[in-house]
């Protein structure tokens, strides 16, 4: 425990990696050794290799660059790296024990290098150490969700007594935004601030339903080719998909966000609707410009980090069931950004038309493969974080990045328009 008389920067750096620790290990709890080891998505790593790898790039920045120690167990360093070994060949692991080990180990350092660290110049790398974590697990949530995934319909009611919300939209005027963010724990591909002209648009005022897009299933939306790209066309004749991979016909979910949907099939339904994704810099104005202010905002509904009682996140108290613990679109009334759109923060990532590149004067931090390596024009972006994701890692300026073939995450969207 670093000592009271420690500055308060300290303490504050130290209560983080504790939190997001103790949320980490919630995720796990009775996880057995099939689980640990296993790969049920050829995109995503297994959990046990997530676990090893928060280890792993905690002990190299803050341990080994920092502070100047040997590498801890070397022999384990091509298993754990990044770049080291294909996702494929990361299911030989080494006992649940042995990670759990090495986790508290390097982090027993960590902290007794915490008294004495230059914080003020490391402040950053620190910041960044948190926010890794809380990535990596969201995407341990993941895999656990694909593995124990199955979809039950029998037992769900015939009728709801949920009323639905009406399609309802927010005008946001033509002028300049400030897009990006230069705060400390900015990730790189948020910086720099850089200044934008959009011109009028409308973006719906919550993300599209569980409700809403039953429409587009009923409607024959996956037998329909006109509704989609030809890229997503072909994704969609080979996979043969006929619903998001999240998906229940519970009526009393109605209201919730839809979930586990690709880019393509984002973009399929908007234009069932006679609409569109909302791009990027439109997505970040609706969520963070207040007008009366003539300001940003950090979140949708000030400067206050995100909680249980303005958003849907860092739901880590119940464990990953066979659905995604999604809320009603309505319900975080005190979230609302100044533009009167909701659960912008929270609930499903939500995807965007952007393409994710390096904002102008773009510098790589603290290696080039965080977020250069996919400036190729074939990731797109999403925004705003899920019912899983960890507070640090939820901003209106934070950028999340996936191919538009993608459903595993737990990403839905929203809608928007140029014109009447």
């Amino acid at each position: 425990m670093i000592s009271i008389s420690t500055p308060s920067l300290k303490q504050t750096i130290y209560h983080a990696l504790h939190e997001c620790r103790l949320g980490t290990l919630k995720l796990i709890e009775r996880i057995d050794r099939e689980t640990l080891c296993a790969q049920p998505h050829p995109d995503f790593s297994p959990v046990g290799w997530h676990l090893g790898h928060i280890a792993f790039t905690e002990a190299y920045w803050l341990l080994e660059e920092c502070a100047g120690h040997q590498p801890l167990y070397p022999e384990y360093r091509q298993l754990f790296t990044a770049d080291g070994l294909p996702k494929n060949q990361r299911v030989q692991l080494p006992s649940l024990e042995f990670i759990l080990e090495y986790l508290s180990l390097v982090r027993t350092q960590v902290i007794k290098y915490l008294e004495t660290a230059p914080i003020e110049t490391q402040e950053r790398l620190w910041r960044f150490i948190v926010q890794h974590e809380s990535q990596h697990g969201e995407t341990i949530a993941i895999v656990l969700q694909l593995y124990r995934f199955e979809v039950q319909n029998s037992n769900y009611s015939l009728f709801s007594d949920v009323p639905m919300l009406s399609v309802s939209e927010v005008e946001i005027p033509a002028g300049q935004l400030t897009m990006g963010n230069q705060a400390i724990d900015a990730m790189d591909n948020e910086r720099r601030l850089h200044s934008c002209y959009l011109d009028q648009y409308w973006i719906d005022t919550y993300p599209v339903t569980c409700g809403q897009y039953r429409q587009f299933i009923e409607a024959g939306g996956y037998h329909k080719a006109k509704w989609w790209s030809n890229d997503g066309w072909e994704w969609l004749k080979h996979n043969h998909y006929q619903q998001p991979l999240y998906w229940t016909d519970n009526p009393s979910l109605d209201n919730h966000p839809v979930c586990g949907v690709s880019w393509y099939e984002a973009e399929a339904y908007c234009n069932f609707v006679g609409k569109r994704l909302p791009t990027e810099a439109e997505w970040e104005k609706a969520a963070s410009w207040d007008r009366e202010a003539g300001k940003k905002r950090t979140y949708p509904w000030g400067e206050e980090p995100p909680t249980p009682e303005n958003c849907n996140c860092n739901s880590l108290g119940k464990n990953i069931t066979n659905q995604p613990l999604t809320t009603p679109v309505d319900r975080y009334y005190s979230g609302v950004s100044a533009a009167g759109v909701y659960d912008l923060l929270g609930n499903v990532w939500e995807w965007t038309s952007s393409n994710f590149m390096g904002y102008e004067g773009f510098e790589f931090y603290p290696y080039r493969g965080y977020s250069e390596t996919y400036f190729d024009n074939q990731h797109k972006v999403l925004r705003g974080g899920s019912w899983i994701t960890r507070p640090w890692a939820m901003r209106c300026s934070f950028r999340n990045w996936y191919y538009p073939h993608v459903r595993e995450i737990f990403a839905g969207f929203r809608c928007a328009r140029s014109n009447n």
